[in-house]
């Protein structure tokens, strides 16, 4: 229908999770068997977006789609960054769909900008919300190649101000909860009509006429049919989701009419599984019943301008009923825990406040003895954000810099700046959205500010802050007996994360002691150059000393360590750091060192590292958490190839006994399920991972299983066997008409679906989706191998496997 149109958007957003220290997310074990949140929830949602499953009345695929073609969507500039780097393909297919909505809009584009960090900008301080909008608006032109035409704001929060905010950066429109909308008038008439509480008409674009002479365009998402997609059940099935949208058009309406919704994106896989391919389902349904036309925010508003005006109400949220008082105050909205208050929301905001506002002065004095504007400087620090090599980092130093700024100075600049962007950090909407204190996203916020006192007390003169800001952070309260208050909190959780450059050396030097390092070498945002190491093993002990030079990526920051580290078996492990002093004090430690370790006196072996490098300052404890977990698997694998091996004996020893009390229906003894568990799980995942998979080996071993009725480790397995078969597919789709590839794919494939468990099939699906529409197309892969009947039928046998529908 010409006058119909549907638009679809999904805002997509996960908090920043990465430690302010390294610049990364490191791992998090309630994401298991994920590394973390973020690949988790890429796992369930983003990706499969991306390569969306139609279904027919058989459940068979008969299409792959990527939705983001086909929606409005915005990506929060934290979350897209690390798709950028961690799922390359992912970050194209994305920017491929803006590209393409574009050339079918005239222009205009799928994605809109988001607000840098999530921060809800009604709070804000006036120079951050305009910081914020002006890095949202940068990080989009970076990554999409145009200016955005629509903005979301962080939990739809509004006020006039942020308006303005948005508009003088030549923001067209926004989209905004119904609830936000106060009072309405058609353009050139004088009675406003009061359309408070929700009742505002969302099938049209209004006009925001603002107090500065300025003016935006706002559409107003409708309420309930984006609730009933939040939280009701109409993604079960993608038909009944393209009918609840049809059904927000009125034959009443004699104009052209516009249903929008609008939730998070993690709607579409993560909270509702498989809601993707409701959603591929319903766009599919929408264009081929012709139900509506499918469009995007900007081609609505050129082919259909407002014919309204609209006044808003102040401080309205999306996920608030009171407003915006979810992220200030102690309202009620939380996360349904019986019992519990969020009291501490207020003081935790204020001691942030007290924080930033404490440090604007300082910085200013700072920032402008370096920077010809220091808030312009910080206005422009996206681009070294978005890029930090040194060409980056020295174009934007020698554009805001007041002067050539010598070596020292340029540190001093780039913390200045980290300084500004982790008190901005700290603001992120989640670290009030929950329930408790101690929570994860709320932890994560108060290390934002950690790193920013941090660089305050290296940048500044005067009385420390910290404690003065601790004492704010006591007076919000847990819910948690145990976690006590912000300040144990930060105490506990923030201090014990904080490093500096020795603490950077430190974990290099332990590390050491189980992987050699190149001369040069790259530890988080730390670049290390190496430029002297001596390695000496006996049995089980091991040390490792040297000097080496690290530097920030973040802040230029640079210094030159010696470090010394032993193991002496198991878990003892003990090391120190200290700064490079001089070449022969340097020697004689390392002739002292060298002389304990090879006449086996390890008395005098430690006594030489605490001497040299501190008493036993460093441990396992010390190292970053993903290197510490890798070290210590390290460690285990020999005490758990000595567990196993004790309990194959066993196995190997009582297996026929075992069989036959299974088969008689009799309970096996624990000792002996314990065994055959151990056993029989290893030798699945050894099988698995192994370069060629022995299909029969696998089967033989899963038919024992069964036999003596053991409970496979189903996360561990499905994840290996998933891991291998892409890495399978992956190699197939680089040689598709290699037979034996074809055909060593489809007998796994085949193996994967006699599991008594899913195994997740999404990326070998996709890679024979991409041969399957190649050949389609008229580019049929060319090869020998793709000519033979036995690649065919490999081929036809394997597209079924993995449940396509063939022709």
């Amino acid at each position: 229908m010409t006058d119909r149109y549907v638009c679809i958007h999904a805002h997509f957003y996960q908090p920043p999770r990465e430690n302010p220290w390294l610049e990364a997310i490191e791992i998090q074990d309630s994401a298991y068997p994920y590394h973390d949140w973020n690949e988790r929830v890429t796992a369930e949602c983003y990706a499969p977006n991306a390569a969306s499953r139609i279904l027919d009345g058989e459940q068979k695929i008969i299409d792959i789609v990527n939705n983001y073609s086909k929606i409005s969507f915005d990506f929060g500039p934290t979350l897209i960054s690390w798709i950028e780097t961690k799922i390359p393909r992912l970050y194209k297919a994305i920017q491929a769909a803006d590209r393409e909505t574009c050339e079918r809009f005239g222009g205009h584009g799928a994605a809109m900008a988001q607000g840098y960090n999530h921060m809800i900008l009604p709070l804000a301080h006036a120079r951050d919300k305009c910081t914020q909008v002006i890095w949202g608006i940068q990080d989009f032109a970076h990554r999409f190649g145009r200016y955005p035409e629509g903005m979301w704001l962080p939990e739809a929060a509004v006020d006039v101000q942020t308006l303005e905010t948005l508009a003088a950066q030549k923001i067209r429109f926004t989209v905004l909860a119904p609830h936000a909308a106060k009072q309405v008038r058609a353009i050139g008439t004088s009675d406003w009509k009061d359309i408070s509480g929700g009742q505002i008409d969302p099938s049209r674009a209004y006009l925001a006429n603002l107090p500065s002479g300025r003016s935006i365009v706002l559409f107003f998402f409708d309420g309930p049919i984006s609730h009933a997609v939040a939280f009701e059940n109409i993604l079960m099935r993608g038909e009944d989701f393209a009918q609840r949208l049809a059904g927000g058009f009125s034959d009443e309406r004699k104009w052209p009419q516009l249903t929008n919704i609008a939730t998070d994106g993690e709607t579409y896989g993560h909270h509702r599984a498989h809601g993707d391919m409701a959603l591929s389902y319903a766009l599919r349904h929408i264009e081929t019943q012709n139900l509506a036309q499918l469009t995007v925010y900007a081609d609505f508003l050129e082919k259909h301008p407002p014919t309204h005006e609209v006044e808003i109400v102040d401080n309205t949220s999306w996920s608030c009923v009171h407003g915006i008082e979810r992220w200030r105050s102690n309202c009620s909205c939380n996360s349904g825990r019986p019992g519990w208050n969020q009291e501490w929301r207020a003081p935790l905001r204020e001691a942030f406040d007290w924080l930033r506002d404490t440090l604007t002065p300082k910085f200013e004095q700072a920032a402008g003895a370096l920077f010809a504007d220091a808030w312009r400087a910080r206005d422009q620090y996206i681009s070294v954000i978005l890029d930090r090599s040194q060409d980056s980092v020295g174009r934007f130093l020698h554009e805001q810099a007041s002067h050539e700024l010598k070596d020292c100075e340029r540190v001093q600049a780039l913390k200045l700046m980290e300084l500004q962007r982790h008190l901005m950090l700290m603001y992120t909407s989640c670290g009030w959205f929950f329930d408790e204190l101690s929570g994860l996203e709320t932890v994560q916020a108060i290390q934002y500010s950690g790193r920013a006192v941090q660089l305050a007390q290296a940048l500044f003169d005067g009385p420390k802050i910290e404690e003065e800001y601790l004492n704010k952070l006591a007076l919000a309260h847990s819910n948690i007996a145990e976690q006590g208050d912000g300040r144990k909190i930060y105490e506990n959780f923030v201090r014990p994360a904080m490093i500096g450059l020795n603490e950077v050396g430190a974990h290099y030097g332990i590390s050491s002691l189980f992987e050699s390092y190149a001369p040069q070498s790259q530890t988080y945002c730390y670049q290390i150059h190496q430029e002297d190491h001596t390695m000496l093993s006996a049995g089980k002990s091991r040390v490792s000393f040297g000097r080496i030079r690290i530097t920030s990526d973040i802040t230029l920051d640079s210094t030159r360590v010696t470090f010394g580290a032993v193991h002496l078996g198991d878990h003892y492990v003990t090391g120190g750091v200290r700064e490079f002093v001089d070449g022969q004090a340097y020697k004689e430690t390392a002739e002292r060192i060298t002389k304990a370790f090879e006449g086996g006196d390890f008395t005098d072996l430690i006594r030489a590292i605490d001497v040299a490098f501190g008493s036993g300052s460093y441990s396992l404890k010390l190292l970053f958490r993903d290197e510490q977990r890798k070290i210590l698997q390290i460690i285990l694998n020999s005490a758990l190839e000595e567990a196993e091996s004790s309990y194959r004996q066993l196995y190997d020893s009582r297996a026929p006994l075992m069989r036959f009390v299974a088969a008689h229906g009799i309970p096996l003894i624990r000792h002996f399920q314990v065994a055959a568990e151990v056993t029989l799980n290893a030798e699945l995942r050894r099988a698995i991972e192994a370069e060629n998979v022995n299909v029969d080996l696998v089967r033989a071993l899963m038919e024992e299983a069964k036999a003596v009725r053991v409970n496979l480790d189903a996360p561990t397995l499905e994840f290996a066997l998933r891991r291998k078969l892409e890495t399978m597919a992956e190699e197939w789709g680089s040689q598709p008409c290699d037979l034996e590839k074809v055909a060593s794919l489809e007998a796994a494939v085949r193996l994967a679906r006699s599991f008594p468990f899913e195994v997740r099939l999404w990326e070998i699906q996709n890679a024979y989706h991409s041969v399957l529409v190649s050949s389609a197309n008229g580019n049929k892969p060319h090869g020998a191998g793709c000519d033979l009947p036995e690649w065919n039928q490999s081929f036809r046998s394997l597209g079924e496997q993995l449940g396509m529908r063939m022709s």
